[in-house]
């Protein structure tokens, strides 16, 4: 078993997959609106969903926004300079909410940034990507 991806709902698709492939990087891997059920998905990520886990971006098109709610915590990506990553997501137009350092009570390197739904993303310095 693996994880294949994980779904988040989005107010605005255009808005949302310009954010994950411009400001993140990520690729469009697919997209299929289902005009029955008045929805889209689009698949975006960093390598093909037949090589590890994507996210799932679900447009229904009738629902211009979401409450986040108080479940969801973040997506996290592993990078190796979290400090530089920072620094490409805001010369991008992305937004940081918490600037690359050490994490509380520990040493790893964390930063985070939110997409246009207010989803978070939380950067992981790895250094062996």
């Amino acid at each position: 078993m693996r994880i294949l991806h994980t779904m988040i709902r989005v107010g605005n698709l255009e808005r949302s997959i310009a954010f994950y492939t411009e400001v993140l990087g990520m690729k469009l891997l697919r997209r299929q609106d289902y005009p029955e059920g008045r929805f889209t998905l689009a698949f975006i990520g960093y390598c093909e969903e037949s090589e590890g886990a994507v996210l799932e971006l679900t447009h229904n098109w009738d629902t211009p926004a979401y409450e986040l709610g108080n479940g969801f915590g973040h997506v996290a990506l592993g990078v190796d300079d979290a400090y530089a990553t920072c620094a490409l997501i805001k010369e991008r137009g992305g937004k940081v909410t918490r600037e690359a350092g050490p994490m509380k009570h520990g040493t790893t390197v964390i930063a985070f940034v939110e997409d246009p739904d207010g989803y978070k993303i939380e950067l992981i310095q790895t250094g062996t990507l």
